[in-house]
């Protein structure tokens, strides 16, 4: 184990390297004589870190205050984790009652003075979830029999900062009191400082992102540490969403694209003729049909009129699903292509099915792992049952009655920074890519609404499979594991990049990561284009 990721830690730097190449506009990949240089020098370098990240001594965020918070070990991580700190920090110094959980592993690549915060969605799901199936530094995907080092962690090139937030939400403490983004974003403002200064951390540049819910989650965070006007402690330099809730995600996000999105896949979700001509007509009938074909254009038509909430004879998308559920029983909403059996999952949740086997635990609910991140004793569970607003409606009656983001705060940071990405992946239906660029279609930001262009540049990764490099040789494919290509598309206009991945369901990091990985590096301003 520790040798396969010395080796594949060579290789992503070489092909980070021919990726840089690409660009500039290269398409040339790097000769093997040259390659094989590139990986014995990433290799040694490999090896020091590792050597050098096994000695407390030269953490860089180790101090007096911050050892009570440091994580030595992880149950079933049999391999060095370096340094990484977990636990509880108030969200006012002066009221323990109320606290938020989080992880924080800085980058194992060269220092840098700045922190990628993520947050998962829900609302009311763990952001233990990205740390662990994600972008963390080990990764423990449903299916696989205990966990790796991650080759495309989001901590090879900066310093990682996963939060339970709002209150309510995973190892978070409290009783939830919030019924808008406003109030949530307070408390995360308060909890940032209050840890930027437990770790001794200024003047770093910031960078927000997470999926799904925290399309709403991210941008209001955003503008609150903007209109903080502090670049001491809230120097925004950019934000990345993934498969996120931005516009009436319910509506135009879910049923309008749902049934071009079955007929799109047909193989995937094998419906008879006559259950396909059913979603026809509901998508026809209901006005679906002609909304997408006069909004879902390029320049935007205009300000698309609001969208009643579907009643049952307009509900594409829960009809849809009670077609497919006979034929595909594991079929799994946040990533269509997925089919029987369904795969055991640590966290409990690998579909839309809680499905934990007799015998098996969740892995953040066992009690060494709790006890290893400093975390409280409380049952856990990688998305509540409880509602972690408290108003009356909102989106799906989760009580957030905040506007959508892409009314106000999401052109907000798009203007201050110049530095967003949105992205969506193709197979998630619980948050559809056409819906999403339908809801920017709808958005005004630097004084223009939508994009003018229609999104067709793709993107080209260059990054080599890193994972299963010894599977391949042992099975006698060596070589054939190379980069990966054409993975999406991509749109930049106005300081707002559009990323369309192939392949991937809800949580890109996990299905798609090297397109995750790319779209990191130009979030951070590593590179200008993916």
């Amino acid at each position: 184990m520790r040798v396969q990721t010395l080796v594949s830690t060579a290789v992503v730097a070489a092909g980070l390297l021919a990726d840089s190449a690409c660009a500039k506009g290269s398409h040339v990949p790097l000769p093997a004589s040259v390659q094989k240089r590139y990986e014995s020098h990433f290799q040694a370098m490999s090896a020091k870190r590792e050597v050098e990240h096994s000695h407390p001594k030269d953490f860089r965020f180790l101090n007096k205050k911050t050892e009570a918070y440091r994580v030595e070990e992880l149950p079933d991580v049999n391999f060095d984790i370096g340094e990484l700190y977990s636990g509880l920090v108030p969200i006012d110094k002066h009221n323990t009652s109320r606290e938020l959980f989080f992880v924080f592993q800085p980058t194992i690549g060269a220092p840098v003075d700045e922190i990628t915060i993520w947050l998962n969605g829900g609302p009311g799901c763990s952001s233990m979830e990205a740390f662990l199936q994600e972008n963390g530094r080990f990764s423990w995907q449903p299916g696989t029999f205990a966990p790796i080092e991650n080759p495309y962690s989001w901590v090879n090139l900066t310093n990682m900062l996963w939060v339970d937030q709002p209150i309510g939400t995973g190892f978070s403490t409290g009783t939830p009191t919030a019924s808008t983004q406003e109030e949530t974003a307070e408390d995360f403002v308060k909890f940032f400082k209050n840890f930027e200064q437990l770790f001794g951390i200024k003047k770093f540049k910031i960078y927000v992102t997470g999926e799904s819910y925290a399309g709403r989650y991210v941008p209001y965070i955003s503008s609150a540490f903007i209109n903080q006007n502090d670049t001491e402690y809230y120097d925004l330099h950019g934000a990345l969403v993934y498969d996120p809730v931005i516009g009436a995600f319910t509506t135009i996000q879910e049923q309008l694209p749902t049934y071009p999105l079955i007929e799109a896949n047909t193989n995937l979700f094998n419906l008879n003729k006559t259950q396909m001509a059913t979603l026809e007509k509901m998508h026809k009938d209901c006005g679906y049909e002609e909304y997408l074909e006069k909004y879902l254009t390029f320049p935007a038509a205009g300000v698309q009129p609001v969208q009643k909430e579907a009643n049952a004879s307009c509900d594409v998308l829960d009809t849809a699903l009670e077609y497919v559920l006979p034929v595909n029983p594991c079929f799994n909403i946040y990533e269509i292509s997925s089919t029987c059996p369904v795969a055991w999952d640590v966290l409990g949740f690998p579909t839309v099915l809680s499905y934990v086997p007799a015998g098996a635990d969740i892995y953040f609910d066992r009690a060494d792992v709790k006890k290893a991140l400093h975390a409280p004793n409380v049952t856990w569970s990688e998305c509540g049952e409880a509602n972690v607003f408290v108003g009356t409606g909102g989106p799906e009656g989760e009580g957030d009655l905040s506007l959508d983001p892409i009314q106000h705060v999401l052109p907000q940071v798009i203007e201050h920074t110049n530095r967003v990405l949105v992205s969506n992946g193709d197979f998630d239906m619980i948050i559809q890519t056409n819906g999403t660029l339908l809801a920017l279609q709808n958005m005004t930001w630097h004084g223009k609404l939508g994009f003018d262009e229609r999104p067709s540049k793709p993107i080209d990764i260059k990054i080599p499979d890193l994972i299963y490099q010894e599977a391949f040789e042992d099975s006698g494919y060596g070589g054939q594991d190379g980069p990966q290509g054409v993975m999406g598309v991509q749109h930049f206009e106005r300081g707002l990049m559009w990323a369309q991945t192939y392949q991937s369901g809800h949580m890109q990091p996990m299905y798609q990561p090297r397109a995750s990985y790319r779209h990191l590096q130009w979030l951070l301003g590593r590179v200008d284009e993916l």
